[in-house]
C-alpha cells in the first residue's frame, strides 16, 4: 500500500489482519511464493524484501535498483525472483542465497513489470518505451520484441502454458499475443491488469469502470461482468487452484471472491 505496510490476512473467522512494517516509501507489488512459505514485496524504497508470513517478521533486503522497483515475482520453481524497476533494468534473484544473480538492459525508459514463463526459461517485462520484450533466462539476452503503439504496457503475464501473454496497457486496454507466432490473438478495452485461470482456459480483468469481467478464451466471449468496488479495480489474481480471486480498487478495498468454473463449461 502506498502507506508502506504490508497487511496479510488470515481467511478464518474471526478474519485477523498483520501488519508488515520495513519498507520505507510505497510498497508497489507482493506475491507469495509457490509453496506459501516466503512472501517478496518491492518498493519505491527501491529495494525487494523477502518476509516469512508465518513468523510475521521479514528475512531480507534485496538492494540493487537506483530507482522505484514497480513489480516482483517468484519463478514458478521458487528458486527465484524477478524484479523491474524505474531505473530501466531487470533483475533476477537467487531465493536461496538472498543475492542478485543477473540484471537485464535493453529497455529505454521505466520496466513496469516482468514475469517468469512457467517454465522459468522465459521473463517477459513491458516499459514505458512502449516495448514488450521476451528474455531467454539461459543466456540472458532479449529474443524478441512486441511494440504496443497504442500506448505503454502496465502489467503482463504468461498464460498456464507459456505459449501467449496478456497485457494490459496505458491506454486502458488488455491484449493477448501468440509468442510463438508473433501475432496479436485477442484484444479488449477498459482494463487495468489481468489474471489467468489456472487452467488457461479464462481470463479475469480490472477495469477502471469499476468492474471485473470473466473472459472465455476458449470463445472469445465475456462470461460475467461483477459489480463490487466503488471506483477503479486496479488489481486481480487467482488463487493456486482457480476456486477463488482477490481484486484491490482505488476505494481502498480488498475484496475476495468465489466462483466455480466448472459451471462455465
Amino acid at each position: 500500500s502506498l502507506d508502506k505496510f504490508l497487511m496479510l490476512w488470515k481467511l478464518k473467522t474471526p478474519c485477523k489482519a498483520y501488519r508488515f512494517v520495513g519498507h520505507v516509501e510505497a510498497v508497489t507489488s507482493v506475491q507469495f511464493s509457490p509453496d506459501g512459505q516466503l512472501l517478496a514485496s518491492s518498493s519505491q524504497d527501491h529495494t525487494v524484501r523477502l518476509w516469512i508470513p508465518c513468523i510475521h517478521g521479514e528475512t531480507s533486503v534485496l538492494k540493487g535498483h537506483t530507482a522505484s522497483v514497480r513489480s516482483v515475482s517468484f519463478s514458478h520453481d521458487g528458486h527465484f525472483l524477478v524484479s523491474a524497476s524505474n531505473d530501466k533494468s531487470i533483475k533476477i534473484w537467487s531465493v536461496r542465497h538472498q543475492r542478485l544473480f543477473f540484471s537485464l538492459f535493453q529497455h529505454t525508459h521505466w520496466v513496469r513489470c516482468a514475469k517468469f514463463s512457467p517454465d522459468g526459461r522465459l521473463i517477459v517485462s513491458c516499459s514505458e518505451d512502449k516495448s514488450i520484450n521476451i528474455w531467454d533466462t539461459r543466456n540472458k539476452t532479449c529474443i524478441d520484441s512486441f511494440q504496443d503503439y497504442g500506448g505503454f504496457t502496465n502489467f503482463v503475464d504468461f498464460n498456464p502454458s507459456g505459449t501467449c501473454i496478456a497485457s494490459a496497457g496505458s491506454n486502458h486496454t488488455v491484449k493477448l499475443w501468440d509468442i510463438r507466432m508473433n501475432k496479436l490473438l485477442q484484444h479488449y478495452k477498459g482494463v487495468n491488469c489481468v489474471s489467468f485461470h489456472p487452467s488457461g482456459n479464462y481470463l479475469i480483468t480490472a477495469s477502471a469502470d469499476g468492474t471485473l469481467k470473466i473472459l472465455d478464451l476458449l470463445e472469445g466471449r465475456l462470461i460475467y461482468t461483477l459489480h463490487g468496488h466503488k471506483g477503479p479495480v486496479l488489481s486481480v489474481a487467482f488463487s493456486k487452484g482457480g476456486e477463488k480471486f482477490v481484486s484491490g480498487g482505488a476505494d481502498a478495498q480488498v475484496l475476495l471472491w468465489k466462483t466455480n468454473f466448472d459451471s462455465f463449461d
